[in-house]
């Protein structure tokens, strides 16, 4: 759970300002061709993603600086990100194998563990030669093959059997991402590790933007106007502890996330392993959506991105709300939030 949680919180921060801004500006370019710039200093920030990994990873393990900066150094040794040149020097591209850097990382800190204090004043001037060496070694030549082999083969069979049955894979995709965002699970993690693309990314997302969306509307009484905004707004993870602690409140929710992602299918909402997991957040998936190849600012594309993100997913979020409230099922009380 340690090294998850690092994982997450690294995603988050080197992934949201190309989420954010990265979309936006491709959309812009033809106007605003200096925001070239803000898509390249996006870029490079979510190649930081592997180091990121390993720093926080570490933090969660509570280790000394020196061992939090050799945890990093291993974990971009081990994602991939940068490879080597045949013209000399090392190619910086994307952001690494996700997996892979957070299993070298947890190497690494397992390593760090099992040395502790014993190189005393040769600390400085050895630990992050051997961690470089064994842990980034490991990452980098034994399982990075086989964990980029396995994680291609994944999203290509996610992918394709979404390209195959968009509607059928988009129900399975949005319900189960909608489950993913109430979980310690990081969507935005699990969507980069496999690559998804397309339709599987855009039907995904949606089963976020459902989550958010049905949960807005089941403790809209409870929370008041402002922190019911934050389950769309921000994350509908704020509701873990409800949905753990009483799962049939979040019923209505995988109710819609099933008609939201079937209707996604259907109509090829699309995104990018970046943008899936996001939801609505910052205008991600919408954005995403209208980006993606084969789309395009149309009114009636406008207008289909709004349907599809907007006005199905809050409809269906009050339909089946209310269908459950009668039954008794739910109530406002459930979706309670207190952050004192």
């Amino acid at each position: 759970m340690k090294v998850l949680n690092g994982i997450s919180i690294a995603v988050v921060v080197a992934l949201v300002p190309q989420a954010l801004l990265g979309e936006l500006f491709k959309a812009l370019l033809p106007v605003f061709p200096a925001g070239q710039s803000v898509i390249e200093l996006v870029s490079l920030a979510s190649s930081m993603l592997p180091v990121l990994i390993g720093i926080l990873v570490a933090m969660q393990f509570k280790l000394t600086p020196i061992q939090t900066a050799a945890t990093g150094i291993a974990a971009v040794c081990g994602s991939g990100v940068a490879m080597p040149d045949p013209a000399g020097g090392f190619h910086l591209q994307g952001t690494g194998l996700v997996i892979n850097s957070g299993l070298t990382a947890a190497i690494a800190v397992g390593l760090l563990l099992l040395i502790g204090e014993k190189l005393g004043n040769y600390t400085i001037l050895l630990l992050s030669t051997i961690v470089t060496l064994v842990a980034g070694g490991i990452g980098w030549v034994v399982t990075f093959p086989a964990v980029k082999v396995l994680t291609v083969w994944l999203g290509n069979l996610v992918n394709g059997a979404t390209t195959l049955q968009p509607i059928v894979m988009g129900v399975v995709l949005a319900v189960l991402f909608a489950a993913m965002i109430v979980s310690p699970v990081s969507t935005v993690g699990i969507a980069t590790a496999i690559f998804m693309e397309g339709i599987a990314s855009g039907t995904a997302n949606l089963g976020v933007v459902a989550a958010g969306f049905g949960l807005l509307v089941g403790g809209w009484k409870a929370n008041g106007f402002a922190t019911s905004l934050l389950h769309v707004l921000g994350s509908p993870k704020v509701q873990m502890a409800n949905v753990l602690s009483r799962p049939v409140i979040f019923l209505p929710v995988l109710c819609t996330a099933a008609i939201v992602g079937a209707v996604g299918g259907a109509t090829g909402i699309s995104g990018t392993p970046i943008s899936a997991g996001f939801g609505i957040s910052g205008l991600v998936g919408p954005l995403a959506a209208l980006n993606y190849e084969g789309w395009g600012w149309s009114a009636g594309n406008l207008a289909m991105v709004v349907v599809v993100f907007v006005a199905l997913p809050l409809g269906l979020s009050i339909l089946f709300n209310a269908l459950f409230a009668r039954i008794g099922w739910v109530r406002p009380e459930h979706y309670k939030l207190d952050f004192k």
